[in-house]
């Protein structure tokens, strides 16, 4: 059984919803000679829906190609909406999940699903989180590494953190809006580039803020390898014992210690790569990804794991299946 956690999904009865009764949500579904979008909130523009997402068919053809047994299927990340007010954030939450279930739900061999939650009100996205996982039986939840352009150290998620711990699920925490205000425009850096760069901010503030001190039991994952963490934790580090007066004020472990608590997907593009993130942070926290459907996703997954170089049998056992299946027993309903 080989597990891909890193899959984006937009159910074709999420978009008919939206395009219906998005108003009563604050989300306006749009056409131009684009194609079909959204704009959120009436001030954030989405890129172009792309009907893959929602093609049930192409995804498992894609699976069964590749080699990947179950898919964690999360949302396009950009359509978490937090944007939206505090209350229509938490009835377009409660939505969306209850749509996420039923999709997985019609393949349960192939699909397990994470959900969404309304970061803009930590207290409505902890409620949501719980009744995901207990009620609808969701696996975790994807989160953005900002909320609404405010850092997640600065977004007063400790309730969230507390539902996210004792319910040990999965956090998939993926880039979006890269690195805003900076010009990436041109020749796709703000994928290539900007997306690690974001993840990479995102993870040095939950590490040096004390969230990965404070929730030690956390099951976090970054997607993208964890961006330029695990290449820069020397750095980090020699911050922390260097000039500890400034970088450790909120935290007594050090931040190695604390990244490796973290998992890390795949989706790397490079075996040497994954070589050094396995020998830095255990294979016992890599877990495969694809990012499917879209362009700097992996389209051999397995292959490229198969060829990570210096690994065992059960190192390869580990980051195909064995983690992820140790994370979902792990999962706790109240």
């Amino acid at each position: 059984m080989t597990y891909d956690v890193h899959a984006h999904c937009i159910p074709t009865e999420l978009l008919d919803l939206l395009r219906v009764d998005g108003s009563r949500f604050g989300i306006e579904v749009i056409e131009d000679d684009r194609g079909e979008s959204a704009l959120i909130a009436g001030r954030v523009r989405l890129a172009p829906f792309r009907g893959i997402l929602g093609d049930v068919d192409a995804r498992l053809d894609a699976m069964d190609a590749t080699g990947v047994d179950v898919q964690l299927i999360s949302s396009w990340i950009d359509l978490t909406a937090y944007a939206l007010e505090p209350e229509k954030g938490a009835a377009y939450s409660r939505r969306f999940n209850r749509i996420m279930a039923d999709e997985a739900a019609r393949h349960p061999d192939r699909f397990r699903a994470l959900g969404t939650v309304p970061l803009q009100d930590p207290h409505r996205a902890a409620q949501e989180l719980r009744f995901a996982v207990e009620d609808l039986g969701l696996v975790g939840v994807e989160i953005a590494t900002t909320v609404d352009e405010t850092d997640l150290d600065q977004a007063h998620l400790e309730p969230f953190w507390e539902a996210a711990e004792a319910l040990r699920c999965l956090v998939l925490i993926h880039p979006c809006n890269p690195l805003s205000g900076v010009d990436l425009g041109r020749n796709f850096l703000d994928n290539m580039v900007g997306r690690p760069a974001e993840s990479t901010i995102a993870i040095g503030h939950l590490i040096f803020s004390g969230v990965l001190e404070r929730h030690p039991t956390l099951v976090v994952c970054v997607v993208h390898g964890g961006g330029f963490v695990p290449y820069q934790l020397g750095r980090m580090q020699r911050g922390f014992d260097a000039v500890p007066h400034v970088s450790a004020q909120n935290i007594s472990t050090p931040p190695s210690e604390l990244a490796r608590r973290l998992y890390y997907d795949t989706v790397l593009h490079d075996p040497q790569a994954l070589a050094f993130l396995v020998e830095r942070v255990g294979a016992d926290h890599v877990v495969m990804g694809t990012d499917y459907p879209f362009e700097m996703g992996d389209p051999d997954p397995v292959t490229t794991v198969l060829s990570i170089p210096g690994l065992s049998d059960e190192d390869r056992h580990l980051i195909l299946e064995g983690n992820v299946t140790r994370i979902l027993g792990d999962i706790s309903v109240c």
